[in-house]
C-alpha cells in the first residue's frame, strides 16, 4: 500500500506543474480527493492493513491528502491571479478621458411647497409630525364626529381594506393620533398622503397630500382670533405680504364654529377674472375650533381644553403658488413640466 500511495503521489504532482489549466486542476481533484477517488477507495482498505501498520499508511494517507490539496489551491490562486491581469491589460482605462456627465435631479414641485409650508408653520412654533396611511373606522371618522351616515364612510369614496382598515381620507386623523398620546398645549401639523376614490382629472387626484395643523390649550387660552391670526399670517407669508385672506362660515363635522378661508385670486388680484369666476377670491383650506365631541374622544375634557384645527391639500396650494391649471401634471412626471421648477428647487438646496 505504501508503493500505491507513492505512485498516487508522484503522478498527481507530475500533472498539477506549473502549467496545469484549471481542467486538468479539476481532474486531478477529482480522481484523488473526490467521494469515490483514490484515497477514499485506499481508506476504504484500511481494515486490511495489519494493525502495526495502520499508524504509518493512515500518516501517509494524511501527508499526501494535504499535500495535493494546497498544491491545487496553490495553482487555483495562480490562475485566478493571472486570469485578473489578463483582464485589466485588456481593459485598459484611459484617464485623460474626459468623464461622462451625469445630471443632477431635482425636488419636485409639490415637494418645495410641501417643505416650504412645513417651514413656515415651524418657524411659527409648530411641530411636525408624521402619522400613518393606513386607519381604523375610530381614528378617521368616529373620532372626529362623523355621523354613522355621512357619504365619506360609503365604499363609493373611501378605500377600504381587510380587517376594518381603510386609507385614511384626510390627515386629521393625525389630530386624533397625537392628541390621544399627549396632553396640551400643543401646537402641531400633521403632513401626509390621503386617498379618495376619485378620478384622476384637472382639479382631484386619488391620492393627494395635506397638511393638518391644530392648536390645544387650556379652555379660553386659544380662540377663534388666534386661529384667524396663524392662518393669515401662514397664507401672506406663502403667497405674498399683498395676499387679501377672508374668513367665511362653513361646516364641518369636527369643527364648530368652522370656517373657510379665501384668498384673492392671485391672477387677477382681486380685481375679477375668468378663474376665480369673477369673484376676485380663491378657496384655500377649512378651519374652525375643534368641536367638543372630538375632544372628548381622545380623552379631553371640553371644559378645561379648547382649540382650533385646520387642513389644507397641498397639490391645491401648488396649483395657486405656481399659476398651474392642471393637477394631473403634477402626476405625469413629464421632465418637460417638472424642469421649470428646477432652479428653485437648486436654490432650496
Amino acid at each position: 500500500m505504501r508503493e500505491q500511495l507513492e505512485e498516487i503521489r508522484s503522478r498527481a504532482l507530475a500533472e498539477l506543474g506549473a502549467g496545469a489549466t484549471e481542467a486538468q486542476i479539476e481532474n486531478v481533484r477529482v480522481r484523488v480527493l473526490g467521494r469515490t477517488g483514490e484515497l477514499t477507495e485506499i481508506m476504504r482498505r484500511m481494515r486490511e492493513v495489519p494493525n502495526e501498520e495502520r499508524p504509518a499508511i493512515g500518516r501517509l494517507i494524511n501527508e499526501l491528502k494535504s499535500e495535493v490539496e494546497n498544491r491545487i489551491a496553490a495553482l487555483s490562486e495562480e490562475l485566478k491571479r493571472a486570469g485578473m491581469e489578463r483582464s485589466l491589460g485588456e481593459a485598459r482605462l484611459d484617464v485623460t478621458l474626459p468623464g461622462m456627465h451625469i445630471p443632477r435631479g431635482w425636488l419636485h414641485p409639490v415637494t418645495l411647497s410641501r417643505e416650504r409650508m412645513l417651514d413656515i408653520f415651524s418657524e411659527m412654533g409648530f411641530e411636525v409630525v408624521e402619522t400613518q396611511d393606513v386607519e381604523d373606522d375610530f381614528h378617521n371618522f368616529g373620532a372626529l364626529n362623523f355621523p354613522a351616515d355621512h357619504p365619506a364612510r360609503e365604499m363609493q369614496d373611501t378605500f377600504f381594506l381587510p380587517g376594518g382598515l381603510l386609507l385614511r381620507t384626510h390627515t386629521s386623523n393625525g389630530q386624533i393620533r397625537v392628541m390621544e398620546r399627549r396632553r396640551p398645549p400643543l401646537a402641531i401639523v400633521c403632513p401626509g398622503n390621503c386617498y379618495r376614490r376619485d378620478e384622476l382629472s384637472v382639479r382631484a387626484s386619488p391620492m393627494f397630500s395635506q397638511i393638518e395643523g391644530f392648536m390645544v390649550d387650556r379652555a379660553g387660552v386659544i380662540t377663534m382670533g388666534h386661529l384667524k391670526g396663524v392662518l393669515t399670517e401662514f397664507l401672506r407669508a406663502f403667497f405674498g405680504a399683498d395676499t387679501g385672506v377672508r374668513f367665511r362660515s362653513s361646516f364641518f363635522p369636527f369643527t364648530e364654529p368652522s370656517a373657510e378661508v379665501d384668498i384673492s385670486c392671485l391672477l387677477c388680484h382681486g380685481a375679477g377674472c375668468r378663474v376665480c369666476k369673477q369673484s376676485g377670491w380663491t378657496e384655500i383650506l377649512g378651519s374652525g375650533m375643534i368641536h367638543p365631541n372630538v375632544l372628548r374622544a381622545v380623552g379631553y375634557d371640553p371644559t378645561e381644553f379648547s382649540g382650533f384645527a385646520f387642513g389644507m391639500g397641498v397639490e391645491r396650494t401648488s396649483l395657486l403658488k405656481l399659476g398651474v391649471d392642471d393637477l394631473r401634471l403634477f402626476f405625469e412626471n413629464d421632465l418637460r413640466f417638472l424642469s421649470q421648477f428646477r432652479a428653485a428647487s437648486e436654490a432650496a438646496s
